[in-house]
């Protein structure tokens, strides 16, 4: 390493062309990526709603209605009118309305006072018109844009393609609001500990041209997920400054004995294997989420671990070079340390660590407990609750009610068993109404003396569609219970039978969630559990570290339980793998320093001289990491986003706290029993540890 190092930055200046000129083509990209804000499209392709959207397009030809449309004070001419309109918008496959169930000569020549009330009051009701759409997916945005075009501002239109272009309008440019914000507070964080006015914009052209990179390859590689364009360029910007600032630490250190060149090469050297080893439990965090079956969590955390992994690029070969171009620069702009060394406050710290150490046990398990029955979101109804959408929707309740649609498909053949099923749906508690042949046209009726336009809404080849209405809404434990209820009565009557509809969906979701959570965490913390032994050559260590970041994700998470919050799932399934890759590292700076240290020193003077030493460099991390989050939570107007932000910046301080006033006596409370489970520790070899 040595060898290529001197190389490099004996070509400095081509280094620093080369990876420019990378930067700026990725930077290009980055316009050219698409972004998908539907969840749907995350779920496995064995998920039963998945399965049942498909056969629901290549039978039907047509998705299940994802919008309702309210339009008020209009008469039944008009309405229809309207429809056509509708119709007509970019983006809308499908509008069905009265028309489409009692037919349109019927709904003209007949005064609606006369057409059964059951028909008619769930489309039409005291001069108002709602109807159902079925917007194509990837065009939600324009499509709604261009529906409330058409209806106007005193309508509403609502459901979840509404929700998905509301959280497409929410998260442009956002990205760059949340640096804007961002980058000034790290500056002031970097310029108060650092020694040199231009050092802080060392590291953040370095890891700025990194996440460029980043996105700029992410953008080629094709599609992202809306949380992996919203929080990943902050949070690779936000774990990886640390690698920055060790180089130049390192640097700075040899600079006292040699000449630049020979010092950054040594710099290189040195801090190569302590920036691989912080990086390496990084990636592995954000790898964890790949077994994740929801897809949303690869998406996001292959993103996040090649975004380290290129930080750390930029760091060892770009970093080097550019500090040499910049070293007559960096002299010239020196300037005395704003904040002290925090050496005093070690002893401070250490002296309550062991009362602290018996409160973080007594309270673990409680907040383990309760983060585990915290009550959770699936959908994207948080998005839709802050934005217009969400006033949309109260309206179409308030004068229509709630109403859920759901799509079932079963095997065509036998209308006896059709009006049998769709009597047991009607009796359930959370069904309104039910739109299939057996209901609006009868079973007496043949199939064949009906034109094949009216029976294709109700007949493909293979199927016979059910609509139902359920008075639940799209997310909430009647709705799953109606899901749950509904597969159940279809397969008492059939074998393959789907259930499509955006509550099927969020039920899907929600199990396989489920299932994820546990994989996800154990495998993030197995694999930095390995991390860890094989860089202390200990079995004690790792556990040890872990217990103090997993108490600060259990407290995190578990606030939520007690304050009787509801999380959204996302957040609550990545901030655990974040939390830990992301703030572990400062409890591995700790110990490393303290294992150094004891062999010179008795355990407790060590733990203070560890603390006290590490101490500025940790705050600087985690300030620049909680600012992170909290920058996401003030930012985002995505509730989501805004959530797991706010999970990110509390958990990050509670990571710091556990560090620095929990570990030290963990450290020194086992001492024993770390030289026991640790290889070649080298304990009191300079003197008799007491």
């Amino acid at each position: 390493m040595e060898k290529l190092s001197a190389f490099l930055v004996k070509r400095k200046f081509a280094v620093i062309i080369i990876f420019t000129a990378i930067t700026v083509l990725c930077a290009l990209a980055v316009p050219l990526g698409s972004v998908n804000y539907s969840l749907v499209d995350y779920l496995p392709e064995s998920a039963q709603s998945t399965t049942a959207i498909g056969v629901m397009k290549s039978e039907f030809g047509g998705a299940v209605p994802n919008a309702s449309v309210m339009i008020s004070d209009v008469t039944i001419k008009e309405a229809l009118e309207y429809k056509s309109r509708l119709a007509a918008a970019e983006g809308v496959d499908s509008v069905s309305w009265l028309d489409d169930a009692v037919g349109e000569d019927v709904l003209l020549s007949t005064p609606v006072e006369f057409l059964d009330p059951g028909a008619t009051r769930s489309y039409y009701k005291d001069g108002s018109a709602l109807f159902s759409l079925t917007i194509a997916s990837g065009t939600e945005q324009s499509a709604v844009h261009a529906v409330r075009e058409i209806i106007g501002v005193d309508n509403a239109v609502a459901g979840d393609a509404v929700n998905i272009a509301a959280a497409q309008d929410m998260s442009v440019s956002e990205v760059l609001k949340a640096f804007y914000i961002l980058l000034p507070l790290v500056l002031l964080v970097l310029i108060l500990t650092t020694t040199s006015w231009i050092e802080p914009l060392l590291y953040l052209i370095t890891i700025g041209f990194a996440v460029a990179v980043n996105m700029g390859t992410t953008a080629l590689l094709g599609e992202t997920s809306f949380m992996t364009q919203s929080i990943s360029p902050i949070l690779q910007l936000a774990v990886s400054l640390d690698y920055a600032i060790f180089l130049l630490h390192c640097f700075r250190e040899y600079r006292e004995e040699y000449e630049p060149g020979r010092a950054m090469v040594l710099a290189v050297k040195k801090s190569l294997a302590a920036v691989a080893a912080s990086a390496a439990t990084t990636v592995l965090g954000f790898l964890a989420l790949i077994f994740m079956r929801f897809r949303i969590g690869p998406d996001l955390g292959l993103n996040l671990a090649k975004g380290v992994v290129l930080s750390f690029l930029f760091v060892m070969v770009f970093m080097p070079a550019l500090t040499l171009a910049s070293v007559k620069l960096l002299d010239r702009t020196a300037h005395r340390r704003f904040i002290p060394e925090l050496r005093g406050v070690g002893r401070k710290l250490v002296r309550i660590s062991v009362p602290l150490l018996i409160a973080a046990a007594v309270i673990a398990v409680p907040c383990y407990l309760a983060q585990s029955n915290a009550q959770f979101m699936y959908g994207m109804g948080a998005v839709a609750g802050s934005s217009r959408a969400g006033q949309d929707a109260l309206k179409i309740e308030e004068e229509f009610g709630k109403e859920n649609l759901l799509a079932l498909l079963v095997p065509r053949g036998q209308t006896g068993k059709e009006s049998e099923l769709s009597k047991t749906l009607h009796d359930m508690d959370e069904v309104r109404r039910v739109v299939s042949y057996v209901d609006l046209v009868g079973e007496e009726i043949p199939p064949d003396y009906l034109d094949r336009a009216t029976l294709g809404r109700f007949y493909s080849d293979n199927y016979a569609l059910f609509i139902i209405y359920t008075d639940t809404t799209e997310e909430s434990d009647g709705a799953f219970r109606a899901v749950e209820d509904i597969r159940s009565a279809a397969a008492m009557y059939y074998d393959g039978v789907y259930l499509a509809g955006q509550s099927a969906t969020l039920y899907d979701i929600r199990n396989t969630v489920s299932a994820d959570t546990k994989i996800v965490n154990l495998c993030a913390v197995i694999g930095i559990f390995l991390t860890i032994l094989v860089a202390f050559r200990s079995v004690s260590i790792p556990l040890l570290l872990l217990f103090t970041i997993e108490t600060a994700i259990w407290l995190n998470l578990s606030i939520g339980y007690f304050t009787g919050n509801t999380y959204n799932y996302i957040g609550y399934l990545i901030i655990g793998t974040v939390q830990l890759g992301s703030t572990v590292d400062y409890a591995i700076l700790l110990t490393d320093r303290y294992l150094d240290l004891r062999r010179e020193h008795p355990k407790k003077e060590a733990a203070i001289r560890a603390l006290g030493g590490n101490l500025l460099s940790i705050l600087t991390s985690a300030a620049i990491l909680s600012m992170a989050g909290f920058t996401l939570s003030m930012t985002s107007t995505n509730p989501i986003v805004a959530e797991l932000g706010e999970l990110l910046g509390r958990g990050t301080l509670l990571s710091l706290a556990m560090v620095c006033l929990v570990l030290p006596a963990l450290l020194t409370v086992f001492d024993g029993l770390i030289q026991k489970t640790t290889l070649n520790h080298g304990f009191g070899k300079g003197r008799k540890s007491p």
